[in-house]
């Protein structure tokens, strides 16, 4: 007879999901608004027992929605009792106490609860530190509502006693002292990153960087360009730590591929601001594919909101940004659908501006790779001849060019044109000098 498992499991907790309309100045749809927050919820395991989008012409200091709806929420709040109630908007610390109070049960704004799921996925050292410096600085603003101690008081020394240092004003600053000590542990991430961006020029491969709205499906994608397997689930960002890999282009040049955290409408400041270090990378590429759920209805409001964040992101100066967009996921196109997004791609394709693909099942993946091989590819045209005894240094050329053209003349020696990067030349010349 079969073992019959049991399930430990800690019970998920009870939520709803309020989205108040009307507030973000992102042009999705509410219901696009709700569904997602609702998704961001369960990312966090919680159990949504209802949703709710939450018309507001005009916001109330104290409360954010006014007061007949704040009483007829709390009963929507008891009707599923629910034990956590998730507002889809940035809330102060007093909207945040206030509803709290109201509706007697946890109150998650959609800062928090994006912070916490981060908190959750990061499993690099800097993505911890990343994450960390994000929540404190969220925190530190909100100690009266979320740390239970705030009434003890720190004794005096001494015989003199006195009133001490109140309970709330350690922990601030206990907060702003871990603020500047990860600022500087972050700051040292960043002068490495530096440091291994100077590193991979000398080589130099040209660097392709994934951005998206989360599950657009880009840890998928990396994974069928690279051979890797990054972890690729349906679920709001199911990765967050930044992972690189080289592959080969058409014609054998290498390139670097890094897969980046996923963008959100009204990413939370702290966020951006934390992840600094790992955006560079961002800056730095010399393409930026964007990755687009072609086959979602929101589609062209996340484009504009990834567009909003990428704004944020500074490029070197001197440097002009290429963005290839590529419309993922058309495998869940209907007929009639499919046949307009692949005519509409095709169009820009031809001017290096879309590539559609379907990921998962890998269509129109060479076609992407032929696509970015031509944006990236622009480095001057070298013409070298190699002697028959030089078969390291044309073993060379293909690791680290494009071989354009190759002729062997009379003599045995070979006629080698090749794209190489002005650096990659001088390397070669050092390497393989001329007898």
């Amino acid at each position: 007879m079969a073992t019959q498992l049991i399930d430990h499991a800690v019970p998920l907790i009870r939520a709803i999901v309020i989205h108040p309309d009307g507030r973000s100045e992102s042009s999705r749809l509410a219901e696009e608004r709700l569904e997602e927050a609702a998704g961001l919820a369960r990312a966090l395991d919680l159990d949504v027992r209802a949703e709710e989008i939450v018309r507001i012409r005009k916001p109330t200091p104290a409360t954010l929605f006014g007061s007949g709806k704040v009483e007829e929420l709390a009963a929507l709040v008891r009707a599923a009792e629910a034990e956590a109630v998730v507002v889809d908007d940035q809330l102060t610390p007093v909207q945040q106490r206030n509803l709290e109070k109201a509706w007697e049960c946890k109150v998650i704004d959609r800062t928090g609860l994006i912070l916490e799921i981060f908190g959750r996925r990061a499993r690099t050292k800097e993505g911890r530190l990343q994450v960390e410096l994000a929540r404190l600085d969220y925190e530190r603003s909100r100690l009266v509502r979320t740390w239970t101690h705030l009434e003890r008081q720190r004794g005096g020394t001494g015989s003199t006693g006195g009133p001490g240092e109140t309970q709330i004003e350690l922990d601030r600053r206990l907060i702003a002292d871990r603020i500047v000590k990860l600022k500087a542990e972050l700051e040292e991430v960043r002068r490495t990153r530096g440091l291994h961006r100077k590193q991979r020029q000398k080589a130099p491969f040209p660097t392709v960087a994934l951005v998206g709205y989360t599950n657009a499906g880009k840890s998928t994608l990396f994974n069928r360009l690279t051979g890797s397997d990054v972890v690729a689930k349906d679920l709001l960002f199911a990765t967050l730590d930044t992972t690189q890999r080289t592959i080969r282009l058409p014609q054998g040049r290498p390139a670097i591929v890094a897969d980046t955290v996923g963008f959100i409408s009204d990413l939370p400041h702290e966020l951006v601001e934390s992840f600094r270090a790992t955006l560079e990378e961002v800056g730095e590429a010399d393409l930026i594919l964007h990755v687009r759920d072609i086959a979602s209805p929101d589609s062209d409001a996340q484009r504009k909101d990834v567009e909003a964040v990428l704004k944020q992101i500074e490029t070197p100066e001197g440097r002009t940004r290429r963005v290839l967009e590529v419309w993922n996921k058309i495998d869940l196109l209907d007929a009639d659908a499919r046949e307009a997004v692949l005519g509409q791609a095709e169009r820009l394709r031809a001017q290096g501006e879309a590539v559609a693909v379907s990921a998962w099942t890998g269509e129109g993946i060479e076609a992407l790779r032929q696509a970015i091989a031509g944006l990236i590819d622009d480095d001057p045209e070298t013409e070298l001849v190699l002697d028959p005894s030089q078969g390291e240094a044309l073993a060379w050329l293909y690791e680290n060019g494009r071989v354009t053209g190759r002729e062997t003349d009379d003599e045995g020696r070979t006629h080698v044109t090749v794209r190489l990067h002005p650096a990659a030349l001088g390397r070669f010349e050092r390497q393989f000098p001329a007898s």
